[in-house]
């Protein structure tokens, strides 16, 4: 059986282990790479190092940061990508008003890093899963991991995305578009339009989940990005 082609896209201050659970269950139907996204500044160049040494055709899937990325590639070179997976994102540009904002935060990761965790938690997560010390424990050593100097490069790439949304209608392969029902940073709403300006897309709202869907409700999206691939023919 021929596998499936499929690079899998982290989100901000995420290595690897983001994607553990999918890399473990879909291990049979797909060869898999997860791209590194700690190096770069730019969503251009972001995309560029994550399509390096895959094949001419592949599948991709983004969290959060790594939606934005996923959504540069299709820009860029649509006809390599047989399928689409969005995973906790969204096609907006970042607003104006919150750019400072992101800013500051960079500077703080630079100056201590733990606070920045601190506050980035409440965000991350639902109220529940806020109360599971051995997942905000996993968490805690994935950002660290990363480390602040990625997440300054990767809030400079975040802020000067591009609007997605213009070309969400020239999208053609199959597309999955999945979040957490209690999203605080991408809420559904943002699914949704995603989902609506995709012909075809499907929406999955997982609840119980917060931003962090592939660690709050790893089961629940390794399911649907099985569904998503047994689609695809490469």
């Amino acid at each position: 059986m021929t596998r499936t082609p499929l690079l899998l896209i982290p989100g901000t201050l995420n290595t690897a282990r983001v994607w553990h659970a999918a890399t473990d269950a879909l291990s049979a139907s797909a060869d898999m790479r997860v791209a590194d996204v700690s190096s770069h500044d730019s969503m251009a160049a972001l995309a560029d190092a994550a399509v390096a040494g895959m094949p001419p055709r592949f599948c991709v899937a983004g969290f959060s940061l790594g939606g934005y990325i996923a959504l540069e590639i299709m820009r860029r070179a649509p006809w390599r990508v047989a399928g689409l997976a969005l995973v906790s994102t969204s096609a907006r540009p970042e607003p104006e008003e919150m750019k400072p904002q992101r800013l500051k935060s960079a500077a703080l990761a630079l100056r201590d890093f733990d606070k920045l965790m601190v506050n980035m938690r409440p965000f991350m997560l639902t109220s529940e899963h806020l109360a599971d010390a051995a997942l905000n424990a996993e968490i805690d050593a994935m950002m660290r991991a990363a480390g602040a100097a990625a997440f300054e490069r990767q809030t400079r790439a975040i802020i000067e995305r591009a609007d997605s949304r213009p070309d969400l209608g020239a999208i053609a392969c199959p597309t999955l578009v999945i979040c957490g029902r209690d999203d605080k940073v991408t809420p559904p709403r943002l699914s949704e339009e995603l989902a609506a300006g995709i012909a075809g897309a499907t929406l999955e709202i997982v609840d119980g989940a917060g931003h962090m869907l592939p660690l709050e409700a790893p089961h629940a999206l390794t399911g649907a990005l099985a569904r998503w691939l047994a689609r695809i023919s490469i």
